[in-house]
């Protein structure tokens, strides 16, 4: 599992290189794991921003700006809570790209979730600018929101994607399958933006 997740972040390099793009990451569950696989990788400084372990629920309303009555009304394990974060830490970070894990490792269930329940998200531009710090409105799967781009006045839509699992093992297997699992959502997010304007680019053929 571990060389999986060292090749995924090595692909992941690669794609953002190749874009021009870079990445942010927000983490819960997996502690700092998410942006140890992605430093891991030689040449890591051209794509990654930064990184928050957002472990204790209250740095995840406070520092990445997750909405504090939807953590006190669902918990931190909620798919929403992981949009969040991931649009939040592209904000805070000032990335293309955000990414974030919540879940429960183990041994014991959280927020009246069983062990192995984890949410993993992806947050990028929805074909404009990244959006600046601060802003505190966030979009559902598949909506766009539009606010302004400090200080310059551009406009630039933004969009979350969440993948929910249910993950077997024991707490560092189920670690290590989140940590792949986020990574490869990102990778599949990358590569199908590429094969969409490729097809676009060619007249749809």
């Amino acid at each position: 599992m571990a060389v999986e997740a060292a090749l995924l972040a090595a692909e992941l390099q690669q794609l953002l290189v190749s874009r021009n793009e870079t990445v942010a990451v927000a983490e819960s569950l997996t502690g700092g794991m998410v942006a140890a696989e992605l430093t891991a990788v030689p040449g890591a400084s051209k794509v990654l921003r930064g990184s928050v372990t957002a472990y204790a629920t209250e740095i995840k309303h406070s520092v990445l700006g997750v909405d504090g009555t939807l953590l006190a009304e669902r918990g931190a394990v909620d798919p929403e809570v992981a949009r969040q974060m991931a649009l939040g830490v592209r904000r805070l970070l000032g990335a293309d790209w955000g990414i974030a894990t919540t879940g429960v490792a183990g041994p014991d269930p959280q927020d009246g979730q069983p062990v192995g329940t984890v949410f993993v998200a992806v947050a990028g531009p929805g074909g404009g600018t990244p959006l600046g710090p601060g802003r505190q409105s966030f979009a559902g799967p598949g909506e766009e929101i539009t606010e302004p781009d400090e200080p310059t006045g551009r406009t630039g839509p933004e969009h979350g994607k969440v993948a929910a699992l249910r993950l077997n093992g024991d707490r560092t297997e189920i670690r290590m399958e989140s940590v792949r699992s986020v990574l490869g959502l990102l990778v599949s997010e990358l590569t199908g933006n590429a094969r969409a304007q490729d097809t676009e680019q060619n007249g749809g053929n």
